[in-house]
């Protein structure tokens, strides 16, 4: 049995792109892991536990996607960090763009500084010209007419990446993984989050796992598996720590309280949830189309229906563009290029979601209600556009009462399960809202109006009078 540290289970992820942070769009000049090193402060300041980052290694040549993933980059393009492996390196490496191993070595003591921990991105893939295409082609699936085949998962396709194959040569390629996690553990990482991990052989997992937990016991995984929940659940069986999960897709009341039920209850046995709010892939169309209140909305329920959650660099600035109607994906995506933000201008008018959270986080780490999953007891409410639910860990109760409908006011009223609060059917009890500090007297029927241009949500720690 694995006894897990406590950040397993706990954890307020932010996605940051070393790359942009001091880039020249105009020059076309890379940020470094220095000048990205000038942002982690303001992360700290908002509460973050994890600061993730994208593959930091040398990025391919060959077939580099351009802006919007064009297949035509212009020089100066940066490609996707995920098409890993050029002439500069492979998976050892890390871009020359970014810095050397003395400057990775100072953003990791510099995160930790600050209080936090980095996560780094293992993408078990290639670019065309990583040096393993040369050294090992046994590594890779070769087509009829003897060239390598690129990674596909219809519609989408990736010119720029060559997946993995383990028929040929299992037993080299596994050696050369395990090599690339414990050199990047011996440099000072202690979290991966792993890419696409449902595309390898579990056996690959199971054995790498086990191994890096027998010498190094707080190494953490989080599987970025949007796949199948069977597929999703071996691979928390054979010792993924976190997952990604469905949340992203999850809007109306119905869906959430049936998902979120389900992962606080059965799936609890195997798999920890981890809600990040969007990805660099991911645009949801909620976020599209919901302006501010939206963010707001999505963020709260993400910190507060999950003890770890995540979200990617721009969220705070309500950045909602998608590179055409239907699509999930950004417009100009940081993937293929700089994306620097004036994070100084957008604090000065006020059109940041900063603040807000960093009380979500501040709530989260205060209250060790909101650092249970298992606890999660959803309430009825009259309006199926607001849902309500509640955490408990011993006398920390947390209710929490969320509007759906970014656009107009919502009146209900909610009918709290007492014996769940741990309070009489009879009682009334004292309810701090930790968002806008009022305070009030509650029962077991509660009239609750929101007005999503003010508030979202009601955050209360409920305590017996």
């Amino acid at each position: 049995m694995q006894v897990q540290r406590r950040r397993a289970l706990f954890g307020s992820w932010y996605e940051l792109f070393p790359r942009s942070e001091g880039a020249d769009v105009a020059k076309k000049k890379s940020g470094t892991l220095r000048t990205a090193m000038l942002r982690l402060p303001a992360i700290a300041e908002m509460g973050f536990d994890v600061v993730y980052v994208p593959p930091v290694h040398p990025v391919g040549e060959v077939n580099r996607k351009g802006p919007n993933n064009i297949l035509t980059p212009k020089a100066g393009d940066p490609g996707s960090p995920w098409a890993i492996g050029s002439a500069a390196g492979g998976h050892d490496a890390i871009h020359p763009d970014l810095g050397t191993l003395k400057d990775f070595t100072a953003f990791v003591a510099r995160v930790d500084e600050l209080g936090m921990e980095l996560a780094l991105d293992l993408a078990l893939q290639t670019a065309p010209d990583h040096p393993w295409v040369t050294s090992n082609p046994e590594w890779f699936t070769t087509r009829a007419d003897g060239t390598i085949a690129y990674a596909e998962n219809p519609p989408k396709k990736y010119q720029d990446i060559y997946p993995l194959n383990f028929d040929l040569d299992p037993e080299g390629l596994y050696l050369e993984i395990e090599r690339i996690v414990r050199l990047w553990v011996a440099r000072g990482v202690r979290i991966f989050r792993v890419d696409n991990p449902h595309t390898k052989p579990l056996w690959v997992w199971d054995r790498l796992l086990n191994s890096v937990f027998a010498t190094d016991p707080d190494v953490l995984f989080l599987a970025e598996a949007f796949t199948r929940p069977p597929m999703m659940r071996a691979l928390a069986e054979v010792g993924y720590q976190q997952s990604y999960t469905y949340f992203t897709w999850r809007n109306s009341k119905s869906e959430l309280e049936e998902y979120a039920a389900e992962l606080a209850g059965p799936a609890a046995a195997a798999m920890r949830p981890n809600f990040f709010v969007n990805t660099p892939d991911i645009l949801p169309e909620y976020l599209q189309h919901s302006g501010p209140a939206g963010f707001a909305i999505r963020a709260t329920l993400a910190a507060t229906l999950s003890p770890t959650y995540g979200v990617y660099s721009g969220f705070e600035l309500y950045e909602h563009v998608a590179v055409r109607p239907g699509s999930e994906e950004y417009l100009d995506s940081e993937k293929f290029q700089y994306r620097p933000r004036d994070w100084d201008l957008a604090r000065k008018q006020g059109r940041t979601l900063a603040p807000y959270l960093q009380q979500l986080n501040a709530v989260r780490r205060a209250h060790p209600a909101l650092q249970d999953l298992r606890s999660l007891r959803f309430h009825a409410s009259d309006s199926g556009d607001v849902t309500a639910f509640s955490k408990r860990d011993g006398d920390n109760v947390v209710l929490v009462v969320c509007t759906l409908d970014p656009g107009r006011e919502r009146e209900t009223t909610i009918w709290w399960d007492m014996a769940a609060l741990g309070f009489g059917i009879d009682d009334r009890f004292i309810a701090h809202d930790l968002i806008t500090d009022a305070v009030w007297t509650w029962g077991s029927s509660t009239y609750v109006r929101l007005r999503p241009w003010e508030h979202v949500a009601h955050v209360i720690h409920a305590r017996h009078l």
